[in-house]
């Protein structure tokens, strides 16, 4: 459960999260062979070890808002993160007249958009209303800023959380807040009546892939080329049905490079607790990997990952593919998200990231 309960934040804290910006800035396992269907001619490539350990990047550190990471991406060429959370319960974005709560900012889909430097320090913000429950995220730098590709046209489903039926790319702009139809905003229809729709971006081919809901009950993946997407010509050189192994878990976020999809599933750990309020147990980790090959539809791998465990409250929130050194796309990383919690009564959310960087 995302809860948005907000608890203390010390000085270092409250400067993180301000990122230096003023109040008047805003206005401005082993290997499986299950399988989906799958039609596709994608170029082989080697594939991230999913047995490989996975090393530490950021631990708790502290987003703009008090809610859960969502998901996330990054800027590899200006060293920039981007996450997305749903807005917090009680915030009040310019042009708003009324504080709303959490259920209403996840009913409507409100989404913050947090950018941070590779040092961990927030450096800009910006709200999208009404645009999804931000499941995923992709990122493509245009010069020293990016554009942003995320879900919009949010549409509430059974248990009122709101999720894309299209997708927008818009340029990042710090302190804003912007909606489907605004002017800065793109927005691409490439599966029509389909719902929670989001992508992910390959950024060492620039391909984008697109996650979508047909008729309420297949889940489809579909592979492009960036540039091909961008323009509107919605041929995709992979399409493939998610494997019946995701369809029970937790979904929570999805990447993709080269000829493999990357999808991460679990929920947090539920914990018990003594009279006097003390933690006595958990449970066992659930979260888990699973690498897709877009030719066949293919599970190849399904790993347990338990990268972070010791976290308070850890759940997992995202997957990208991180590019440290741009001169060397080959030495890429796969991430992964979690959110976290200080404790029981410290209950704003922090978030961490763990990686995997070993090909075969």
């Amino acid at each position: 459960m995302k809860r948005e309960t907000p608890g203390h934040l010390s000085r270092r804290q409250v400067l993180r999260r301000a990122g230096g910006l003023t109040a008047a800035a805003l206005v401005g396992s082993v290997a499986l062979t299950q399988a989906g269907t799958a039609s596709a001619a994608v170029a082989s490539s080697k594939r991230f070890d999913l047995t490989d350990g996975s090393d530490e990047w950021f631990r708790e550190i502290l987003l703009n808002e008090a809610t859960i990471l969502q998901s996330f991406a990054f800027d590899n060429t200006n060293k920039h993160l981007y996450t997305a959370q749903l807005v917090q319960a009680g915030r009040v974005l310019p042009g708003e007249t009324r504080a709303y709560t959490g259920t209403e900012r996840s009913t409507n889909g409100d989404l913050c958009i947090t950018r941070l430097d590779w040092q961990g320090y927030i450096i800009g913000r910006m709200y999208l209303r009404g645009f999804g429950h931000g499941v995923s995220i992709g990122v493509e730098p245009s010069g020293n800023s990016a554009y942003l590709w995320t879900e919009t046209n949010a549409l509430a489903d059974s248990n009122n959380d709101g999720y894309g039926t299209k997708i927008a790319r818009f340029k990042f702009a710090n302190g804003t807040v912007v909606q489907p139809d605004s002017q800065q905003v793109t927005r691409f229809d490439p599966v029509p009546g389909s719902d929670h729709n989001t992508v992910a971006i390959d950024p060492v081919n620039n391909r984008i892939a697109h996650r979508h809901r047909i008729n309420g009950t297949t889940w489809k993946y579909s592979l492009y080329d960036l540039a091909t997407f961008k323009a509107g010509t919605f041929t995709p050189l992979a399409t493939i049905t998610q494997p019946s192994v995701l369809t029970g878990p937790t979904f929570q976020g999805y990447t993709t490079m080269g000829q493999y999809l990357y999808t991460l599933d679990g929920t947090a750990y539920t914990y018990t607790y003594d009279s006097a309020g003390n933690v006595t147990g958990t449970s066992a980790s659930n979260t888990n990997v699973t690498s897709i090959d877009w030719n066949t539809g293919i599970v190849n791998e399904r790993r347990p990952s338990n990268a972070g465990q010791s976290l308070f409250y850890r759940e997992p929130e995202g997957m990208a593919i991180q590019i440290p050194d741009m001169a060397n796309p080959a030495a890429a990383r796969l991430f992964l998200g979690f959110g976290s919690e200080e404790s029981r009564t410290q209950t704003d959310k922090k978030a961490s990231f763990y990686y995997k960087d070993l090909l075969v």
